[in-house]
């Protein structure tokens, strides 16, 4: 009786949107890090710039701080520019297959 009662669609079928929503959940934080990241290093980057305005006699020493904060202020948009295509994809993903399987 214990054996009828686990079906392996139906457990599939528990699973499935729990391992989704924590995909989902782990792109979402990935992406909002990659943002919080990308606003951090552009503040750092503008603090640098104005240094170097301030402190002429290191000024080429903030304008290559500036230049490495820019440059990682790229990088973590483009991060999380990717993480969220990959979170769009993967909800494509669920609701295309989800909606292939009524029309067969």
């Amino acid at each position: 009786m214990t054996g009828h009662h686990k079906h392996h669609s139906h457990h599939h079928k528990e699973e499935a949107p729990k391992d989704y929503n924590k995909e989902m959940k782990h792109h979402q934080h990935l992406e909002r890090l990659g943002q919080t990241v990308a606003v951090a290093a552009t503040a750092y980057a503008m603090h640098e710039k104005h240094e170097a305005k301030k402190d002429k006699e290191h000024s080429h020493k903030h304008k290559v701080k500036e230049e490495i904060a820019a440059t990682i202020a790229v990088g973590a948009a483009g991060f999380a520019i990717h993480e969220h295509h990959k979170k769009e994809a993967k909800h494509e993903l669920k609701h295309h297959k989800h909606h292939h399987h009524h029309h067969h």
